[in-house]
C-alpha cells in the first residue's frame, strides 16, 4: 500500500502538484483496511478524488505528461504503476463474477501474468492465441503476485506478429499428459492446473446459466469450492461420491482458492470413497432470519438443483422430489453469518419431518406455511453451528440450541440484521 501511495504522489508531482503522501496514504488505508475495498479499486477511487480535488483532466494524468512504458512481462514487478506490454493471451478463463469481462494469462518470451478485464470498461475483447499491444494498463499486487488489470483508459491493438511465450508450470496440458496430482491443502498457486482425487461434499444451487454445476469438494487435508462450466461439456457429478478430476485449473478469488472444470478436464468415477478432511468452524448467534428458499422446496431428481418455478435450469419442467432446507442467519452482535442446513438439520431443529412438511403443504394448499411455521419456531433462538465456511455460508454438519438471550439483546440484534 505504500508503493501504491508512492506511486500516486510521483504522478502528480509530474503534473505539478505536490500531494503530502500521508493524505494519499491515509485514504488508501480507510478504504482498505475499513471499508474493505481492493487495493486497485481503493486506487482508483483515491486518484479520482485528487484530480477533482485539484481540477486535473483525468486523461492529462493517465496520458498526460511522461511516457507510459513498454515493459516486458518479468518487468511486471510494481504494484500501481502503469505500463504498455506486448503479449499473447495464452489462455482465457471462465468467470463466474458479472464483474469481470475477461480473465486469463498473458505470456511473452520472459513470462506469464495473469490479466483482468473488467465489465464495466468499454473495451473490445481478447481471443485466445492472438497477440496485443495494451497500452495504459496497471500493474497490481495480490497476495504478494503481480497482475495486469485493463481498464477504461486501457488500448488494445492486435499485432501481426506471433509472440513466442516462455514454457511455463502454468500453461495448459500437452500432449495429452495429465497435469500434477495435488491434496487440496496443496492447492495455493492461482492459475495452476493440476488433478485431484476428492469426493463431492455438496452441491449448491446455481443460477448462473454458463454453469454446469458448482459445490464443495474435499479429499483428507481439506474442502475447496469447484465450478463446471456448461461450455466444458463433462457429466454431472453426485453427491457424495468420488472423483478423480484431471487438468482442472486452480483460481484465486477474494483470498480464496477455488477450482474450475473446463473443455480441457475429464472426470473418472473411483471406486474407492475419498475420505473427507474435518476442518469447521463454529459460530454462535441468535436465529434472526430464515431466508426465502427455505421450508420446503422441490429439487430435479436428475441432477438434484433446486427448482425454479417447477423447472430445472439445466433439465427444464421435471417432477420434482420434496426436500426440506434452512437458509438460516445468525447474528453473534457483531456480524451476521449466513449458513445452511440440509434436510437431517433443518428436521431436527424445526421439529418438522419432511412428510409433515408436505402434508401441512397440501392442507393449507400452500408451500409458505412450511416457511411460516420455521420462522415462528426458530426466530429468536440461540443456536451454535459447526461446518465448513465457504464463500458467505457455513454449510452446516451440526446445530445446538444454546442458553436464550434476554428479549431486549434480541429486538437489537434483530434490528442490527433488519439494517444489514
Amino acid at each position: 500500500m505504500d508503493k501504491t501511495a508512492e506511486n500516486i504522489k510521483n504522478r502528480f508531482l509530474e503534473l505539478g502538484v505536490d500531494i503530502p503522501i500521508e493524505n494519499i496514504a491515509e485514504r488508501l488505508d480507510k478504504l482498505v483496511t475499513k471499508f474493505k475495498v481492493p487495493l486497485d479499486e481503493a486506487r482508483r477511487s483515491v486518484i479520482a478524488y485528487f484530480l477533482k480535488e485539484y481540477n486535473i483532466d483525468r486523461n492529462d494524468f493517465f496520458t498526460g505528461q511522461g511516457s507510459t512504458p513498454l515493459v516486458k512481462i518479468n518487468e511486471v514487478n510494481e504494484g500501481g504503476k502503469w505500463v504498455n506490454i506486448r503479449g499473447k493471451v495464452v489462455q482465457l478463463w471462465d468467470s463466474t463474477h458479472e464483474s469481470v469481462s475477461q480473465v486469463g494469462l498473458l505470456g511473452d518470451d520472459t513470462g506469464t501474468t495473469k490479466f483482468i478485464k473488467w465489465a464495466r470498461d468499454d473495451i473490445p475483447d481478447v481471443q485466445e492465441g492472438k497477440s496485443y499491444q495494451f497500452n495504459n494498463v496497471v500493474i497490481n499486487e495480490w497476495n504478494g503476485r503481480f497482475e495486469i488489470t485493463l481498464n477504461k483508459n486501457t488500448i488494445i491493438e492486435e499485432i501481426s506478429e506471433d509472440i513466442d511465450v516462455v514454457s511455463t508450470a502454468l500453461s495448459s496440458p500437452t500432449d495429452g499428459q495429465p497435469a500434477p496430482m495435488v491434496s487440496v491443502a496443496d492447492i495455493t498457486e492461482d492459475g495452476k492446473w493440476i488433478s485431484l482425487k476428492v469426493r463431492v461434499s455438496q452441491l449448491w444451487d446455481n443460477t448462473h446459466e454458463s454453469i454446469s454445476q458448482v459445490g464443495l469438494i474435499g479429499d483428507g487435508t481439506g474442502t475447496i469450492k469447484f465450478i463446471k462450466w456448461t461450455s466444458a461439456g463433462l457429466p454431472d457429478i453426485e453427491e457424495e461420491k468420488s472423483y478423480l478430476f484431471n487438468n482442472v485449473v486452480a483460481q484465486e478469488w477474494n483470498d480464496r482458492f477455488e477450482v474450475t472444470l473446463n473443455k480441457n478436464s475429464t472426470i473418472e468415477e473411483l471406486d474407492e470413497e475419498v475420505d473427507i478432511g474435518t476442518s469447521s468452524v463454529t459460530f454462535s448467534g441468535v436465529m434472526v432470519d430464515v431466508q426465502s428458499g427455505s421450508g420446503l422446496i422441490k429439487r430435479c431428481p436428475t441432477c438434484n438443483r433446486a427448482l425454479t418455478k417447477g423447472a430445472c435450469m439445466e433439465h427444464g419442467k421435471v417432477d420434482g422430489v420434496y426436500d426440506l432446507r434452512i437458509k438460516a442467519v445468525l447474528d453473534d452482535g457483531n456480524i451476521a453469518q449466513e449458513a445452511l442446513l440440509k434436510r437431517e438439520l433443518a428436521e431436527q431443529i424445526s421439529d418438522m419431518t419432511l412428510d409433515d412438511a408436505i402434508s401441512m403443504a397440501a392442507d393449507a394448499l400452500d408451500q409458505g406455511v412450511v416457511l411460516d411455521q420455521m420462522k415462528l419456531k426458530l426466530l429468536g433462538k440461540y443456536f451454535a453451528v459447526t461446518g465448513s465456511k465457504m464463500d458467505r455460508y457455513i454449510l452446516v454438519d451440526s446445530i445446538e440450541p444454546q442458553a436464550e438471550l434476554s428479549p431486549e439483546t434480541i429486538d437489537e440484534l434483530i434490528s442490527e440484521a433488519e439494517v444489514l
